[in-house]
This record gives structure tokens, sequence and C-alpha cells, in this order.
């Protein structure tokens, strides 16, 4: 059958994609008047250039297809974040702060989680270029406005930072293999298998893993976790870094889940996600990653953060349809060009005028037209309906 699509790949219909376009709209708007400048990366690349430096969960999320042209292997891109890296490091090459935003398709081998598409659309802002928790902060109130700008409600910062277990495995000889798993069961909160893989760790760091996988909730998670931890430099840095951030959120609510490790190889500090009724995973996730240029050539400190607009606009406060005026597509009178001319005033105006074609004027207003434009002797004037 023809019209059948991909599994997790659908058409997006009028309604719906008026939505999405206008939601779009605001948020790079909003992302404009703080100075963020719009990048457009392409949807594909050659494949060494597209996943240097990432993580083997985006190399499987990348579709791969030979370019007819060169004979070498390209991607379609999975995730934008590496290539507006790359215009940072390449293209800009800018010596201060930079800001920069995007929003355009990727594309998934699979879903990243159930009813997820394969085709999100994603909107992302990055700010290189400043090491301080400043930066950081301003992503996540940016990502917070965001969200404002969509109109949801009822938001929760969910935080954690990648160092403090970095910390505790620092120094232990460990492969990329051991240290996934180890990382994975944190994640799951497993902590039998967390404790099957740390029996061979000293006591010290054995107890603070399995600590780990308990330290989920409130702000009273961090005083334990100052109790419960080692004192290690790292850690109290890392801790008083959280603090830091939740005493500056204002309008959402704050938790912590110090054992939350997903996407620990691209981050390199504090990560967040954004978590809203509705909604069946995180909204919108970001962080500090000051390693995403470094195989650029240039490694620059970086936060920010991505969402689906596809997703988001599932959540989002539902607007009413655009006020339109209905018009007829011919004058009776054979004046067509005073028609065409006050039809074309009130677009210019931003007025949203609908043509009845003849003959169809009986059929439904699937624009919801509230105005009509009619003959008034010699004038064409809007009346309401």
């Amino acid at each position: 059958m023809r019209w059948l699509l991909p599994e997790y790949i659908e058409d997006i219909l009028p309604a719906e994609a008026a939505r999405i376009e206008a939601l779009r709209r605001a948020i790079l708007e909003a992302f404009a008047l703080h100075g963020y400048q719009l990048v457009m990366p392409p949807l594909l690349e050659y494949l060494e250039s597209l996943l240097t430096g990432t993580g083997e969960a985006l190399r499987l999320q990348t579709f791969k297809v030979i370019d007819q042209l060169s004979g070498r292997t390209m991607g379609l891109r999975a995730d934008t974040t590496p290539q507006v890296a790359r215009i940072d490091a390449h293209l800009l090459n800018r010596q201060g702060v930079t800001r920069l935003c995007y929003c355009g398709p990727v594309l998934h081998t699979r879903p990243d989680r159930p009813h997820a598409t394969r085709e999100p659309l994603q909107f992302g802002a990055e700010i290189y270029g400043h090491a301080g928790l400043e930066a950081d902060l301003e992503a996540l109130l940016l990502a917070l406005d965001c969200l404002k700008a969509a109109q949801v409600q009822d938001l929760t910062v969910d935080m954690a930072d990648t160092r403090i277990v970095r910390a505790l495995l620092a120094g232990m000889s460990l492969d990329d293999e051991a240290r996934a798993r180890i990382y994975s069961a944190l994640s799951v909160k497993d902590a039998g298998e967390l404790a099957r893989l740390a029996k061979d760790f000293s006591a010290d760091v054995r107890k603070a893993l399995l600590a780990l996988v308990t330290l989920y909730g409130d702000e009273q998670v961090l005083a334990q976790a100052a109790t419960r931890l080692p004192d290690l430099p790292l850690v109290r840095e890392s801790l008083a870094n959280l603090r830091w951030l939740a005493g500056h959120l204002h309008g959402a609510r704050v938790s912590f889940d110090l054992a939350d490790l997903r996407g620990y190889a691209y981050y390199s500090g504090v990560r967040f996600g954004i978590y809203v009724p509705g909604a069946t995973d995180a909204i919108v996730r970001g962080g500090r990653y000051d390693e995403v240029g470094a195989v650029f050539g240039r490694n620059r400190p970086a936060a920010g953060f991505s969402l689906d607009v596809k997703e988001l606009v599932q959540v989002a406060a539902k607007q009413p349809p655009r006020a339109a005026i209905r018009a007829p597509w011919a004058d009776s009178n054979g004046d067509a060009g005073a028609l065409r001319s006050s039809i074309a005033a009130l677009r210019r105006r931003g007025e949203t005028v609908v043509c009845v074609m003849p003959g169809h004027e009986s059929e439904a207003d699937e624009f919801l037209c509230d105005r009509e434009l009619v003959r008034a002797g010699e004038q064409w004037v809007v009346k309401a309906i």
C-alpha cells in the first residue's frame, strides 16, 4: 500500500502543523530577544564528521547512506548539537561568548522511548565560551522561558552532576565496558547489580555508589549526600553547584537524582531534565558539555539544552483558531479590481482572508471565519458573521 509510512513516522495535518509552526516561531523569537543567533546545519554530513566524539548510542541512532558523488558514507543527523559545536569551532571561531540556537528535523533509526517519533523537530540553544555557573543558569532559565512561551504549567526541574560518579571512580582501572555497566546500574537504580559490579572496589567507593541509588528527591538530598558521600573536592563542588542553581530557580519545583547518568558520555558537569504533566519523559534535556568541541580542535566551555517541538506541542496550551475573513472569489458586478485591492489591503494588515471558490459557498468552513467581506455600495467592507 503506497500510502503507508514507516513505523514511528507520520504526516502532520494542517491544524497540528499550524500549532507546531506557531510554537516554533514563538520560541525562536523569544531566543532572538535573548541574543541567540539562529544557525541551520545540514541534514546530512560525512559520517566521520557527524559522529566525531559522540557516544555509541548516537552512532546506533544514525541512519547511514552512501554519497553517490563521492562514494563516502554519510549520516542523517540524529542530534544537531555536535553540528553546532563544529560551527562554533570552525566557522565562527569567535573568542568570546557565543550564543547559538537551531530548529530542524533529526532522524532516529529507532524511537528513543515508547510512542516517540523517529523524526523529532529538534530545537536547541547553546552558549559557548563561559565556564562559570552563570552559563548553566542561563541555559536552565532559557529552557524554562521556552516552556512558559508554550504556556506549559506545573514544571519540575530535575538535576544531577556527572562529575560526582567520576570523582568516586577516579584512579580506578576500568575499561569502557565495565564503566558503562556501572553507569547503567546506577541509572536504573539496580542496587543488586551495582553491588556485584563493585564487589572488588574499596569499601568506601562501594558504599558511596550504593548510596547514590537512594539519593533522589528534594533539596534535602544534597544535605544527605554531603554526609553519605566521601569528602572529595569535586563532590563538594558538584553539590555546591547544584545547590546554587536550585536557589536561583523560581516558578518550578526542583528535584535531584544523583544516580541519573543518562548521557554520561556527553555531559561534563551539571545536567538537567524538565518534566511536565502529560509527558512520559523529560520534555527538555540539557546541561554542561565542555568536551563537545574538543574533537573539532577547540575545546570551549559549552552549556545548553534541546527539546522536540512536536512533543512540546502535545502538552502546550491549546490556542483558539486564528480569526479569518471569508471573501467571494469574484465580484458579481464584474469589478474584480476593487475586490482584489480590498483583499490585498486586508492581508497587508495581517488578516487571513479565505476566498470561496465558485460553487463551494455551502461547504463547511474549516477556518471558522468570524467575518466576511461584502460589497456595500461602491466599497468592500468587513462585517461580522
